[in-house]
């Protein structure tokens, strides 16, 4: 732990959400009454740039998810908008969205760094066969961050994100939550070990910190990243509790750090 604490790591947090200021409060009471839990920040630029002051993230990947097809345009305008370093912006992308191919190619000329899906709040099976095209045209372009996992229906399985594993090999996948939330037993069965990254955001606040332990070697520690699911919790409090997890020292640094500069290109 002194050795992570001495060499000022840079720490990249994965997984972020947020909003504009207009929206961020109906936003973050929809999320709350969905989950049936608390969310602890607000889901603003402003509050995620404090937010990260305290946990001392050095840059966040953010996003913000179209529930209709009419708001990924906007959407990604707002991401690509957003002016400062400290974040690493995806764009989105809705299935019902017709012109997709041209959104995608569109999100690429803004800048945006990867597209990020959730089945649960988009109603589509991660496994569709129209979203099989979706991500065959985004291919080696973009990595895809995809919510996995969920308590209420089916439709982002791990199972299903394996079926598009077979099919499509070679497109970057990186499966939100430890690859299932409330899930974990599918996503070691059928995801674990596979190639796609996991990343770790709303995981400890149900698993122990062995069980995480235990997917995250199991997957290989060259393949998982830190995330946090800002504003869900305090990036200062997940930092905190992922450092607990009885892992190397220098597989934290690989996870909180490492892994995602080598996949993003961050110096």
């Amino acid at each position: 732990m002194k050795n992570i604490e001495s060499a000022k790591l840079k720490i990249i947090d994965c997984h972020g959400h947020i909003f504009p200021e207009e929206i961020a409060p109906k936003v973050i009471c929809s999320l709350e009454d969905y989950y049936k839990m608390p969310w602890q920040c607000k889901g603003t630029v402003s509050d995620i740039l404090d937010r990260m002051d305290e946990g001392n993230i050095y840059k966040s990947i953010v996003f913000s998810t179209s529930t209709k097809p009419s708001q990924v345009e906007t959407i990604n305008n707002y991401m690509a908008g957003i002016d400062s370093d400290r974040f690493i912006c995806f764009g989105s992308v809705h299935p019902k969205y017709e012109n997709y191919k041209d959104e995608i190619d569109r999100i690429i000329s803004l800048g945006l760094k990867g597209i990020k899906f959730h089945p649960d709040f988009q109603n589509f099976k991660i496994d569709d066969s129209h979203m099989l095209k979706i991500y065959e045209y985004i291919g080696s372009k973009l990595p895809i961050m995809i919510h996995t996992g969920d308590e209420n229906s089916d439709f982002s399985s791990p199972k299903r994100l394996a079926r598009v594993l077979d099919a499509l090999p070679d497109v970057t996948f990186i499966a939100a939550h430890l690859g299932g939330y409330m899930n974990w037993q599918d996503s070691m069965k059928y995801l674990v070990g596979r190639n796609l990254y996991l990343d770790t955001s709303s995981t400890l606040c149900k698993l122990s910190h062995f069980d995480a332990a235990q997917i995250i070697k199991a997957h290989g520690t060259d393949k998982v990243l830190f995330g946090t699911d800002y504003p869900a919790v305090t990036q200062k409090s997940e930092v905190e509790s992922f450092m607990k997890i009885p892992i190397s020292d220098a597989d934290k640094v690989k996870i909180l750090s490492e892994n995602a500069m080598n996949l993003f290109g961050i110096d």
